[in-house]
């Protein structure tokens, strides 16, 4: 791997360090992504139901409400119930409400005598197998009751784990003291408001006190004694707690994860038909029952939202973990499940940096996408096959912020190389070449387009001789500083640089981009290059002559070679042409020429017709001009003088008579105008044939 490959791997596994210290400190957010996961996959394949179980609800309903008027009822009706369900044979009579106030409807409580509605309530419940409520509450005091059940615990005293319950809401003493039993009824230790998890024990000091399904199922037992299973490592977490010969396993605090499922309406029973005179109809439902009464009815403030997402009377969660308990379908989330997380997480978040890193954003994103969707499908087998709770959120989590992370790094450090890669082509690479190139991959294709082209030639005169008398050191400098201040001055002019060929550059225009006025645009440049050619000689280093030839016409141009290794690069006649006058150069003695039409594309600029030269290769003369000067050039009064002065030259060869004093009038008008004429006009003398084919073109 390169320099850059390491720096992302680095970068992606000190990432995947962090997040997985971020999920080991667990904060709330996590929390609720994880207990949310759950709540989905319960709502996906809730707890099957089971065969009838001995569980039924006394539904304090709406019709109940309605028919035996509002809540709270007189504590004689709470007998009247009671000793009807004694009656009708109740395995254990369960009050999920608080009666922690005297009753106020009492006869004794309005008038100061008769009945007592607590007494005769206490009554009923010494009769049977009942089983009466307290809550937790911040504003209460702390509970004095003493549990109706033993404790007995195995292994490290689990105390310090378990929830406190601190402030308590009661029941009367009277009451208390009349039941078999009391348990907690509060069901959100964390205040979360979804109820997942339900407490089973709870310490008040040195005091142990059970859940309220807890002690409704040890009342219908007639256990005396739970039994508690500490672990066996020595941490004071709690595994397991029995009662009877049942066995539930719980979390390290000694709470059991909530598995719900949707309750049928006939477990629950409305209050109004047990206190109608028809009651005794109800003993198939009741008779070896945990029978527990709660409230439905909205304005009783008893309303929890479960883990499926509907709201539920708490009531009916106190029956879900009474089924769970004698069904023995419990969820586990073991204290090694969060370190399996993590563990999980490190491993796909590697195999997803690896991909990024070494084979790209596509590749990346197939692995990430399938790393997923496995660690979602383990969670969900775990959940469906051993009921083992898996939270796959952290890890999606995880793995889309890696793969994001890990995608931004990788395109941050190509656009840099590509920043670099286009500040180090910027110098012989047209810059829209680069952009289109950048924008539309289909460029890199082999293929080309025909289109209108101008193309220029130059090259180094005498090099051979330059590069005998100097070291290849020295020479390698000096082409460089050339190259540089010619390649700029064509990018400059919105030209492509195909290509540095030894001492020579061969470019063009108007490709791969539209460009107005490209032949002028060529000649522009070719002008500009003589001007930092000037600047090269004039300091001091070796003196380089060049000579440039330019041509316009059609030409193909595209991506030349074969599938692995290819050029941009144009080829034609428009490309023959322009290599040929370039080397035409030593023979007309002038540093720019340009073929007829490339003038013709730019009549503002200063051209001399230069006759037609044969070129090697070709059939035909090829009409040819040099290029003098820019607009400035063309418009100043001493090229006037000059073209005119040129032309009697021209007429003049071509007729064979004495071209003395034409050609003494060319060289004065040329030293105002450029002295690189001179060397022009000495050869004119020799170059006749070349004019005269220009003149029998034109009379042809």
């Amino acid at each position: 791997m390169g320099r850059r490959e390491w720096l992302a791997l680095l970068f992606g596994l000190a990432l995947i360090a962090g997040l997985t210290l971020w999920r080991a400190a667990d904060p709330f957010a996590l929390r609720v992504a994880r207990e949310t996961t759950f709540d989905v996959f319960q709502q996906l394949q809730p707890r099957a139901s089971p065969p009838d179980l001995p569980i039924r609800i006394i539904n304090i309903d709406e019709p109940s409400l309605a028919e035996l008027g509002q809540w709270p009822w007189p504590r004689s009706r709470m007998a009247a119930m009671t000793r009807r369900l004694t009656e009708l044979g109740a395995g254990a009579v369960v009050f999920d409400l608080l009666f922690s106030e005297p009753d106020r409807l009492s006869p004794s409580s309005i008038t100061g005598f008769g009945e007592d509605f607590d007494t005769t309530f206490a009554a009923a419940l010494s009769s049977g197998p009942t089983v009466l409520s307290l809550a937790q509450s911040r504003l209460a005091s702390v509970t004095d009751l003493a549990p109706k059940s033993g404790v007995a615990m195995t292994g490290e005293n689990p105390l310090r784990h378990l929830p406190q319950l601190g402030g308590a809401t009661q029941p009367l003493p009277v009451l208390a003291q009349a039941a078999k039993g009391f348990g907690v009824a509060s069901l959100d230790q964390d205040g979360a408001g979804v109820a997942r998890r339900l407490p089973l024990l709870w310490h008040n000091g040195d005091t142990v006190l059970p859940a309220l399904s807890v002690e409704a199922l040890r009342v219908a037992l007639g256990v005396s004694t739970l039994v508690v299973i500490g672990d066996s490592v020595g941490a004071g977490t709690v595994e397991q707690l029995r009662i009877g010969d049942f066995a539930i396993p719980t979390g390290p605090s000694g709470d059991l994860w909530l598995y719900y499922r949707h309750l049928p309406a006939d477990i629950y029973v409305s209050a109004s038909d047990l206190l109608s005179e028809d009651y005794r109809d109800l003993a198939p439902l009741v008779a070896g029952h945990i029978v527990l009464i709660g409230a439905s009815a909205s304005g009783l403030l008893d309303i929890r939202a479960s883990a499926l997402g509907v709201a539920v009377p708490g009531v009916s969660i106190h029956a879900q973990a009474l089924e769970q308990m004698l069904t023995g379908v419990f969820l586990n989330r073991a204290d090694w499940v969060g370190g399996l997380e993590m563990v999980l997480f490190a491993l796909a978040g590697s195999l997803i940096v690896l991909a990024v890193t070494l084979t790209g954003p596509i590749v990346g994103l197939i692995v990430s996408l399938v790393t997923s969707t496995l660690l979602l499908g383990t969670s969900w087998w775990a959940f469906t096959q051993p009921r083992l709770l898996i939270d796959p959120s952290f890890a999606l989590l995880g793995a889309l912020l890696l793969y994001a992370a890990m995608v931004f790094f990788r395109f941050a450090v190509t656009d840099a190389d590509r920043r670099r890669i286009r500040r180090a082509f910027a110098h012989y690479v047209e810059p829209s070449l680069l952009a289109r190139i950048e924008n539309d991959a289909r460029l890199l294709k082999l293929g080309g387009d025909l289109r209108e082209l101008t193309v220029m030639f130059s090259d180094v005169r005498n090099f051979s001789a330059l590069a005998e008398r100097t070291t290849p050191p020295r020479l390698v400098g000096i082409l460089n500083r050339l190259f540089a201040a010619l390649g700029s001055a064509i990018v400059e002019q919105q030209g492509t640089i195909d290509k540095f060929m030894g001492d020579a550059i061969m470019a063009f225009w108007n490709a791969p981009v539209d460009v107005e006025c490209h032949a002028e645009r060529a000649c522009a440049a070719a002008l500009a290059m003589r001007q930092a050619l000037d600047r090269l000689n004039a300091s001091g280093s070796e003196p380089i002559a060049i000579g440039i030839g330019i041509s316009t016409g059609p030409a193909l141009v595209g991506n030349v070679g074969f599938e692995r290794r290819f050029d941009y690069s144009c080829i034609g006649d428009t490309v023959n042409v322009a290599s040929r006058i370039e080397g035409a150069c030593r023979i007309v003695g002038y540093d720019i020429l340009v073929t007829a039409d490339t003038a013709a594309a730019a009549p503002q600029l200063a051209f001399l017709p230069a006759g037609a030269v044969d070129l090697k290769g070709m059939s035909e003369r090829e009409p040819i001009h040099i290029l003098v000067g820019d607009a400035a050039v063309r418009q100043s009064p001493a090229f006037a003088v000059l073209e005119q002065a040129h032309g009697q030259l021209i007429n003049v060869l071509v007729a064979g008579s004495d071209h003395a004093l034409a050609l003494d009038a060319c060289r004065r008008a040329a030293l105002a105008v450029d002295v690189r004429l001179g060397a022009f006009y000495s050869a004119c003398p020799d170059r006749v044939e070349d004019f005269e084919a220009v003149a029998t073109a034109r009379m042809g």
